[in-house]
């Protein structure tokens, strides 16, 4: 995340106190898992978020965002609607992939607002209301929220995106559960694919496998003592979609699992538009040798 977010949720860190942080984080994990809500004062509350939750939020989300740039290519995005922008990771990724859009964000918490305000304090932030329209936004985000707002409304959120809907959810069984059911639904009403996929045919993945990817988060010393982590470094499941007005150049295939690399040997699981691939590839096609080298699990493979 930029440095001046990283050093503001320290210096929250240090005002809240290392032993009160910890039982919010422990109380948040436990709830979480029971699928309840916390009851803990808001600063203990929010600062724990901003510790154990927003950098792997804004890591997954500004992968995601940084491919739509790619593909939208020259399509304008002067302005976003983040919904359920929580502490604003997805309008901080958004900020630095779309530096010159307005941004609205839009999160029923009142405390994850006023977070949100001190790391972008010129974008416009609003309670959570889908009960009428949405006002219309070139780019409208939707980054873990779905899955809690529980209500079907990836329609209404369509209708208020006049260049792409962008739609991230945990790399779980049923996050991805969700990312499939608004991918059907939107394509069906006209959507065009932007990412991941690369074609716009129904997906290939069965049950009980599920489509994710993962962004590597690099933990904070802060970090690090909350989770009782001994490693420096987590890796954020995520799923998503990226759907647009107008088509887009979809790449030929997807790298869908981590590459294997063995000795003269990449081996490559991607999603094409004739379903699952596994390449094998070889040194003895150089080209292809040195391309797969480079390429990480969520990158594209090859061209149209």
């Amino acid at each position: 995340m930029p440095p001046h977010v990283m050093r503001a949720i320290e210096e929250r860190a240090e005002a809240v106190g290392f032993a009160a942080l910890k039982r919010a984080a422990t109380a948040m994990s436990e709830a979480y898992r029971d699928g309840r809500i916390a009851r803990l004062p808001d600063a203990e509350r929010t600062t724990a978020y901003l510790v154990t939750r927003m950098p792997a939020s804004y890591a997954a989300a500004y992968a995601v965002l940084r491919e739509v740039r790619h593909r939208l290519g020259t399509k304008t995005v002067a302005s976003v609607l983040d919904i359920g922008a929580g502490t604003g990771a997805a309008s901080l990724a958004a900020r630095a992939c779309f530096p010159d859009a307005a941004i609205t964000m839009v999160e029923r918490d009142a405390a994850f607002v006023d977070a949100a305000r001190q790391f972008l304090p010129d974008a416009v932030g609003r309670t959570l209301d889908l009960s009428g329209r949405l006002p219309p936004h070139d780019l409208v985000v939707a980054a873990y929220s779905l899955g809690e707002i529980r209500e079907p409304v990836a329609k209404q959120l369509w209708q208020s995106a006049r260049v792409a809907l962008v739609v991230i959810e945990p790399g779980t069984p049923q996050g991805f559960s969700l990312i499939r059911g608004v991918r059907a639904e939107l394509l069906e009403a006209g959507a065009q694919m932007v990412a991941p996929c690369p074609a716009e045919t129904p997906c290939p993945i069965v049950d009980p496998d599920w489509c994710h990817f993962a962004a590597r988060v690099e933990r904070s010393s802060i970090h690090r003592r909350v989770k009782d982590a001994e490693l420096g470094y987590e890796d954020e499941k995520y799923s998503y979609v990226a759907l647009a007005r107008e088509a887009v150049a979809l790449p030929a295939g997807r790298v869908v699992r981590r590459p294997q690399q063995r000795p003269g040997l990449i081996v490559l699981e991607t999603c094409t538009a004739g379903g699952l691939r596994t390449e094998r590839v070889t040194k003895r096609d150089r080209e292809a040798f040195r391309a797969a080298r480079k390429r990480s699990w969520g990158d594209d493979w090859g061209t149209v």
